[in-house]
This record gives C-alpha cells, structure tokens and sequence, in this order.
C-alpha cells in the first residue's frame, strides 16, 4: 500500500494525530485555512481532516484527485458538499459520539442559566446592582422537557433531564420507538410536542427539510411561556421570528449556542435580557475534543487498513463482528455483478435481488453494494460502493430486493436477476468459505467465478463437451473445470467451464457451430 497522506485543515488533538503517525500515515496539519488556500493544497492528499469551520466545496473535491476520504471532527456536516464527494467515491464520514457527553451538558447548563435567569444576574451584580427580587425563577423540577431529535446528544440531555425530575417528551420519525418507552421518553408528534413543551430543546442536523423547521406557525403553537433551547445548528430556528416572539412575550426566555450565520458578533437577540448566548461552545470541552479526534483518526486508519468503515454519511457502515460474517459474500457480491454484466446486452433496467437464510438476518447494504458495482462497473466510469446508488438513480434503473429468512437447499444464497428486453438470474453461495455460482437461469450448477468462464446455452445432447473440448484442444486452451445443468432429460441445458486461458471470438464462433449449442459467451472475472 502506497503511503496514506493525511492534511488536517483545521485544529486538531495531538492524540488523534498520533494514531495516525503511528499506523504509517503522512501528516501535514495547516491550522484553520481558506477555501481557495485547500483548493491549492488539496491534490496529493488521500484523506482531508476538518471541522466546521472549512468549507469543502464541489471545487475542493473536484481538485482533489487522490482524495478517498473527508473526515469531519464532530458532528454536522453542512460544510461539506456530501453529494459532489459521493458522486466521485469520496467517503465522508463524523466523529458523532465524541462530543456527547459535552453538548449533552452544555445543553442542560443552558437550559439551568434560562430557568434561573443566572447569565443576567451575573451581568448585573458585576454591574454593582443587588437585583434579587427581579430575577424570580422558574424550577425545573416537574417541567416538560419536548427533545426534537432523539439521537445521541438528545437521548443523553433525555438521562439528564430525567434525572432533575423533568417529564421528558421527544419527536422524532426516525428512532425506535420501544428504547425510548424504556428510557422513560413519550413520542409524540410534531405538534404536539409544540403544545405540551414547557422548554424546547433542538438535537438534530441543518438539511434543506429542518432548516426554519421552528418560525412563525410553530411558535403560535407553543404554550405561552416556553423556553427555547438550540445547541444542534443554526437556521433550525428562524431566527426573526424568535425575536418577535420574545418581544411579545409568548416565547420567555431562548439559550443559543448556534447561529444561522457563524461567526457572529451581533444580533438584535443579543440586545434581550431573556437571551442567553454561546459562541458554539457544545462540544467545547478538552475531553470532547480529544474523543472527537481519536474516535475519527481509529476511524480513517480502519477504513484504509481493514476496509470497515464507520460513520460514513454515504457509504454502508457495518461493525467488525458483521463485516466478519459477510466478508466472503462481499467479494461473491460483487463477483455475481461482473459475471451478470457480460450476460446481457443492453441497458440494465431493473435489477432484483433476494437473499435467502442467515445472511437474510444482517445488515446487507454493503454487500447490495458491491452487487451493484460489479453490475455497473466497466471502464469509462469510476463506479464504487459509494456512489453506485447515486448512478444507479441517474441511469434510471429500478432496484428491488427481498429477504428470505427461511433457507432454501442452501445455508445462505443471493440471487440477482437483471431484467431488459430480457432476464438473466445467476446465484452464488459459499461452499467451504469459497464462493461459488450454483444457479444461472435457474439451471444447477457449480461454478468458480474466477477468470475465464465459457457460458454455453444448449440442448441436452450427445457431443457437445466432445465439440467444445475439441475446438479447445486445437486453441491450445485448457479445461480447469467443468459443471453442466439441465431441468429435465434432452431439454434445454447448460454447459459452464473454466478455463486457463482466453479464447478469441472466432473460437466462440467455432465452438457455435455445433447445432445443439444456441449460445456462448466468455465472461471475464
């Protein structure tokens, strides 16, 4: 393996980038740089390290040749163009569970210095002014706490919350609905939380669907009185709209670690004493920056050295102990994919793929994956398990899959029928952990989809292997194997063999002339 180069464009822990000095890796840190700064800098470089505070555009991308991977030290993403990475294969991927902990308690100090009205009467004794009777309160003992967004962070302030005595209300589409019941968490709907919510809190990413997700209609929603918490991303709030509603005295009190704009130096919210600021102080801690660093730099080195990749937005992520399970049908995936592309002539427009027993039970999204690179792979265009998807789409072919737990003569078995004017269908398993074709076109055979493989279809008659062994004897071309499959008795068949060595077209065309044999193909693993 060539010598991984690493540029960390923006701050980051000593521990992290010692992990990475020590697996082998080239390091050059920059500190905090300008967009068009990493667009000068950027080609050579296999990874990009960054935090929220560089922009990596479509042009940064686009000039970085090498680049495999863009890491994100924390959590939100909205810096990084994911769909220009995906497109060209770039692995993007966070650190999210570094900074938890942090941006959990930081939440929860918010939401205290609000109920206590602690920022504004620090400012003022400072000031010189004893003002105890005007800053009155609220305990938070017995309040509702309505969490939108019950991730990470929003199940961790959910703990805290719960254990001051708050009632605990979350919306979120996305979660298990059972975990949060045992964490002692009512979902309830969007509007819902909205009405029963004595304090509001935000957990969840800035994309083009949460963006002013809380404006206008929301707050008239709200009980009067509410208090407003955002320490996930600026922009979630409308941020003119808050201010009225401050003004007016229906939303009492708002605690921002966040901003549409960043950074920010002035706001008319700023001018209110009902507001509490922090300059993005969530994950803000020394212990969340160094966990934030080495959760991703184990990351990249897994990704590079082990092929496991962990917290990628556009790539499928699957722990060891499944990659493990699945590492032999990754490789017989991808396989079938190349094998089903030199079956058929035209355009792919539907494909289809079962899988059957045990593997039914796991996660498979990397192995659809690299079925569908080795569908679409050829030599014009940079197809990986990253954007496969994104072109599948372009291309307009339509994906369909089924799981089948119940296993059919086989422990494990994937099955891929791709479909245009016409279909093909090839199914493979393992047997003694090497893959295997055990089905094309539904006839039984077993074949080794490595190199060369001559693909016959034919009548089940007499002389055929006599004619292709023959026709192979004068090329020069050895038989290393051969299985033959048919449905009944002198009906259609099918004879597979592979071979040592390539045969040209006008051996094909030779070994076509037998009239038994109505087809044959060459197929290149």
């Amino acid at each position: 393996m060539k010598n991984v180069k690493v540029l960390i464009a923006e701050p980051f822990e000593t521990e992290g980038v010692e992990i990475l000095i020590k697996e082998g890796f080239e390091v050059k840190e920059t500190g905090k740089i300008t967009t068009e700064e990493l667009v000068n800098l950027i080609q050579p470089y296999d990874v990009l390290i960054v935090r929220s505070g560089t922009k990596v555009t479509r042009e940064v991308i686009e000039k970085g040749e090498n680049l495999k991977i863009i890491g994100r030290a924390g959590v939100g993403l909205d810096n990084i163009d994911i769909e220009a990475a995906t497109l060209k294969g770039i692995i993007v991927m966070n650190a999210p569970e570094g900074n938890t902990i942090s941006a959990a308690e930081h939440t929860i100090g918010l939401i205290f210095s609000l109920a206590r009205n602690i920022s504004i009467a620090n400012q003022t004794l400072k000031n010189g002014k004893w003002e105890k009777k005007k800053f009155i309160g609220t305990e938070l003992y017995g309040k509702t706490l309505g969490i939108i967004g019950l991730g990470r962070i929003g199940k961790r302030v959910a703990t805290l919350a719960k254990g001051i005595g708050m009632k605990v209300i979350g919306y979120d589409p996305y979660v298990n609905e059972e975990e949060l019941r045992e964490m002692g968490i009512n979902l309830v709907n969007f509007e819902g939380l909205l009405k029963q919510s004595d304090i509001i809190t935000l957990h969840l990413p800035l994309t083009k669907d949460t963006y002013h997700m809380i404006s206008d209609k929301e707050f008239e929603q709200m009980k009067k009185g509410v208090m407003i918490v955002n320490c996930a991303r600026g922009g979630i709030i409308d941020e003119e709209a808050l201010l009225r509603y401050l003004k007016n005295g229906k939303v009492k009190g708002a605690a921002l670690d966040v901003f549409e704009k960043e950074p920010i130096e002035d706001s008319p919210l700023f001018e209110l004493d009902n507001v509490v600021v922090t300059p993005h102080l969530g994950a803000s801690t020394k212990e969340a920056q160094i966990n934030v660093a080495c959760q991703l730099a184990n990351q990249i080195v897994e990704a590079i050295k082990k092929k496991i990749i962990k917290n990628a937005v556009n790539f499928p992520s699957l722990d060891e102990e499944t990659y493990e399970k699945l590492r032999g049908f990754l490789s017989l995936g991808e396989k079938i994919g190349v094998f089903l592309r030199q079956m058929i002539d035209n355009s792919i427009k539907i494909v289809n793929i079962t899988y059957s027993g045990e593997i039914a039970n796991y996660d498979l999204s990397l192995l659809r994956a690299n079925i569908l690179v080795g569908l679409l792979k050829d030599e014009n265009e940079k197809v990986n398990p990253i954007n496969v998807l994104l072109l599948m789409k372009e291309r307009g072919i339509k994906l369909n899959e089924k799981r089948e737990i119940t296993p059919t003569e086989f422990t494990n078995l994937i099955t891929v029928e791709v479909i245009n004017s016409k279909s093909v269908s090839l199914a493979g398993t393992l047997i003694r952990n090497e893959g295997r074709i055990v089905k094309i076109d539904g006839f039984s055979v077993e074949a080794v989809p490595e190199g060369f493989l001559l693909v016959c279809y034919n009548e089940d008659k007499p002389g055929i292997m006599g004619h292709i062994g023959t026709v192979l004897g004068k090329n020069g071309i050895n038989i290393a194997s051969m299985t033959l499959g048919r449905k009944e008795k002198g009906g259609p068949a099918i004879t597979v063999l592979n071979l040592d060595a390539e045969v040209d077209e006008k051996v094909l065309l030779k070994i076509k002339e037998f009239p038994a044999i109505k087809s044959v193909r060459l197929v290149r693993i």
